[in-house]
């Protein structure tokens, strides 16, 4: 009797215990960063959709401006060719090779739109005005996700660093550390808009 009144009173103190130990914690962080991850993954996809509709439009209109367009192209090209999952989130090279085609791909996006403004006409069409309208929200979606993303990798890392949980994080999941996304070097300059076109 004694003994199991003793088991008794030990298996809650045993189960606040491992409760303490992230066993519940941990998982969820690492929920939370692949659904932010999968969030942003979502808007490079529609992104990446598209652009093909957005470089045949400017084609109609703008033939004269094909090594941009083509740099959009082979920039897309690249982008969607980096594939990176979930597992690969713990992986700095990996991270890095993704974010340098997204941030290759922006900069080619950032001189088309700034192209079309030598084209009045261009300017004027609905179906162009559409799709600018698509990017530039779409480009804002990235911009909150990788946010949102990044907030989570800090959480999660945070988790798996701080006691209690990092005892279960190490010892039950060998948990570690996620790679948020950076800044590209080329972020830090302002981006040059001439609207003087020659001759």
């Amino acid at each position: 009797m004694t003994a199991i009144r003793r088991f008794g009173l030990l298996a809650p103190l045993a189960a606040i215990t491992l409760a303490g130990c992230g066993l519940n914690s941990v998982p969820t962080a690492e929920e939370h960063v692949n659904a932010a991850w999968g969030d942003l993954q979502a808007d490079y996809q529609r992104r990446a959709d598209l652009i093909p509709n957005l470089v045949a439009t400017v084609q109609g209109y703008a033939n004269q401006e094909k090594s941009v367009l083509t740099e959009v192209t082979n920039a897309r090209a690249r982008a969607t060719s980096v594939q990176l999952n979930a597992n690969d989130l713990s992986d700095p090279a990996k991270v890095q090779a993704f974010q340098a085609a997204q941030s290759q791909l922006s900069g080619s996006l950032g001189r088309l739109l700034v192209t079309v403004e030598a084209y009045p006409q261009l300017k004027s069409n609905e179906n162009f005005l559409t799709l600018q309208s698509q990017l530039e929200g779409t480009e804002n979606r990235i911009e909150i996700a990788r946010r949102d993303y990044n907030e989570a990798v800090r959480q999660y890392n945070t988790t798996i660093r701080t006691f209690p949980d990092a005892v279960g994080a190490k010892i039950f999941y060998g948990a570690k550390p996620k790679v948020p996304f950076e800044a590209s070097t080329a972020a830090q300059n302002a981006p040059t808009v001439n609207f003087n076109t020659a001759g």
